[in-house]
Formats: C-alpha cells, sequence, structure tokens
C-alpha cells in the first residue's frame, strides 16, 4: 500500500476552519476516488502543523489522483491561510492493538538513511522498537511509511490519550535514539500530535 501525505503550515487562528473544511469536504471526495482505502488528520494547534494523509490500494491509484488531489489541497490551503508540503509514501509497517478513540495523540517521528540501508531500517523497525512499543501504557498503534529512493521514513505511534503520551515520553525518546542509531539512522524531527481522523484503514503489516 502506499500514501500521500500534505503538512499544512497554517495560521493558528483557521485551524478550526481548516479541520472543518477537511472533514466535512476534502475527506469525503478523498474516498470517492478510485483506489483511495482511508485517510487521517493530525494536528499540532500551538505549531499550526497539520498533517492529512490519504492510504492508496497502488501506486498507480495514487498516481492517478494527483490532479484532483491537488486541487483539494490549493483549497486547503486558502482555508487554513497556510502553506503545504506534500511526501509520498510507502507503508512499510503497521500494527494495531486497538483502534483510536476519541482524544488519542501520536507521537511522530521523521528519520533519513542511506537509501541502500531502508530495508534493513524497516526490519530493525519491526523486531527492536515494534515490540517496545507495543509494552507501553496506553499504547494504541504504530506505522511506519518510507520514501524507499530518498532514504526518508516517518513512523506514527499512537496513544490513547495526551496524558499517556506524556506519560511515556522518556521510554519513547530511549526507544528512538536505541533504533536510530542501530540503524545508522539520522533524526530529522519530532512531533506530537492529536489524532482527529483515523480511517486510514492500512492493514496489519509486521
Amino acid at each position: 500500500m502506499f500514501a500521500r501525505s500534505t503538512t499544512i503550515r497554517a495560521h493558528p487562528s483557521y485551524i478550526d476552519a481548516g479541520i472543518k473544511y477537511v472533514r466535512d469536504t476534502v475527506i469525503p471526495a478523498l474516498v470517492d476516488l478510485e483506489g483511495c482505502v482511508g485517510t487521517s488528520l493530525i494536528v499540532d494547534r500551538d505549531s499550526g502543523r497539520c498533517i492529512a494523509t490519504s492510504s492508496w490500494r497502488d501506486l498507480d491509484a495514487m498516481r492517478s489522483a494527483e490532479d484532483p488531489v491537488a486541487r483539494m489541497r490549493d483549497e486547503a490551503a486558502r482555508v487554513f491561510h497556510a502553506t503545504t508540503e506534500v511526501s509520498r509514501w510507502e507503508v512499510a509497517g503497521m500494527h494495531r492493538d486497538h483502534r483510536a478513540a476519541r482524544g488519542a495523540c501520536c507521537e511522530v517521528t521523521w528519520v533519513k538513511v542511506d537509501p541502500a540501508e531502508v530495508d534493513r531500517g524497516v526490519d530493525l523497525w519491526k523486531m527492536a522498537a515494534l515490540p517496545r512499543m507495543e509494552e507501553l501504557d496506553g499504547f494504541c498503534s504504530a506505522g511506519l511509511m518510507i520514501d524507499r529512493e530518498a532514504g526518508l521514513g516517518v513512523t506514527s505511534l499512537t496513544f490513547d490519550s495526551a496524558e499517556a503520551m506524556a506519560r511515556n515520553r522518556e521510554h519513547v525518546d530511549a526507544i528512538r535514539t536505541e533504533v536510530s542509531r542501530a540503524a545508522n539512522a539520522e533524526i530529522l524531527d519530532t512531533g506530537e500530535f492529536e489524532l482527529l481522523v483515523a480511517q486510514l484503514h492500512v492493514p496489519e503489516m509486521v
């Protein structure tokens, strides 16, 4: 499976209007497109960073929807009073203990590795990081997406609540540091987000 994510750098005053637009207009339009199997939306209200992601049955389906998705993205940028950045990913891993409910939050990490080491990095995430994440109090799910050619990866770790995410912050940092070091990966960025839409419908992939 594949995914397209749009990072929206929104003016904080327009976040609620933008969220409403994504929920009421963008998501219904996306799921009507051939090959789209789900969507998600995460938001950091303090920074104004919002990330909308759509999942796709295969690469051809994702590519064929570029034009209508671009039009939605342009309109979303106008509503959010925002700039946007698009990334395209292969879904490399997904594990759920249970589905996210209202109040769930995500810890997201972006990394870079030598493109020749991407598969090794995926294996380390599955074998070294995921078993430890599963043991964290309040763990809901974890996912990994990669860009093989660029050597980029993004991991998301979902907790049942902001409180659970805060309780586990030191544990998550330790796992991230140790596994990134083992994978010879550079940590590019991290972020904490509210999970407002959790409908990616990506199957179990571990």
